[in-house]
């Protein structure tokens, strides 16, 4: 296989306008932009990972591609460790047969699912790589697993591409979106993102005959404490202007990770009565399609990436 011959397409980083930061930044000549990355496959991790939604983990795991950095900076991030635009991560730089090696080791071991995490700002590499796989004559279930603050232009390029989409929408409140993550525009971009998703899958999430998504879009979002009414915002918005037959997953998983465990609202975790609120307004509101999650749920989902395996 020519690896050269297929990273010699990563031009769009030239002038990078990817996500809806639009920093314009040549990610070849080492002026990044906001996310400060560079035109490699800089990758934290790629692992067997069996603690997403049944649809995308089912019994064998799915293979999990982790990209460093982010197109946002939230404040409570869980994966803090490879998220962080203030960290070097030249070390987890890798080359194109590398990362094509670990991920197939991994579908040989009979996991059919290959996703791809925090893409928004490599998509030009997640390209290559599918390229890469699927000339191997692999032809895993591709999930690309946002946070939603996406372009819609840019996901229109991914049709026929992706079969699974995995955004997050986490706010509807633009004060709130700038204050932790900031991007005011937060709400405005992930609202024309999901609808763009939508357009090109529809509200019916495909299962196989053991319940594994084969096509579709599963939506998720974080109740965050003391802020509940802007998840009661997210889930009008996605009954109202998506679908009522969405998937959603809501997540009751946050816990303050160090760099919020002194914050005056979010040094906590939510509470039964916060995620209760929102289970009931999903039930008033019709949406009955996805998953809730145990509330202990939060005691469990501590990756660490410092570790071969983050998720051990």
């Amino acid at each position: 296989m020519n690896f050269n011959a297929l990273t010699d397409s990563l031009k769009d980083l030239e002038n990078c306008t990817l996500c809806p930061r639009n920093c314009n930044a040549d990610r070849h000549s080492g002026r990044p932009g906001f996310c400060k990355s560079d035109s490699s496959f800089s990758i934290a991790s790629i692992c067997i990972h069996k603690g997403e939604e049944p649809a995308i983990s089912g019994t064998n795991g799915i293979c999990n591609v982790f990209f460093t950095n982010c197109n946002l900076q939230c404040i409570y991030c869980q994966n803090h460790q490879i998220s962080n635009n203030n960290l070097s991560h030249s070390i987890n730089r890798m080359d194109l047969e590398e990362v094509v090696s670990q991920i197939s080791d991994i579908l040989n071991q009979g996991v059919n699912r290959v996703g791809f995490v925090s893409p928004s700002h490599f998509i030009p590499q997640m390209k290559v790589i599918i390229q890469a796989i699927q000339s191997m004559g692999y032809q895993p279930v591709w999930v690309y697993n946002s946070n939603g603050y996406d372009k819609a232009e840019t996901l229109r390029g991914l049709e026929g591409m992706i079969n699974v989409y995995l955004p997050d929408f986490k706010y509807m409140d633009a004060a709130l979106a700038s204050k932790y993550s900031g991007a005011p525009d937060y709400p405005v971009m992930a609202m024309k993102a999901l609808k763009e998703m939508y357009r090109q899958k529809g509200a019916a999430l495909i299962t196989d005959d053991n319940g594994c998504a084969e096509s579709g879009i599963i939506v998720r979002h974080l109740v965050l404490p003391g802020h509940v009414s802007n998840s009661l915002d997210v889930m009008r918005f996605l009954a109202g202007e998506i679908s009522q037959r969405i998937h959603v997953s809501l997540m009751a998983q946050y816990y303050p990770t160090k760099n919020v465990e002194h914050h005056a609202v979010l040094g906590r975790g939510i509470t039964i009565d916060e995620y209760r609120q929102v289970t009931d307004e999903m039930e008033r509101l019709g949406m009955f399609s996805g998953w809730i999650q145990e509330f202990e749920s939060c005691d469990f989902y501590r990756p660490d990436f410092t570790k071969p395996h983050p998720f051990d």
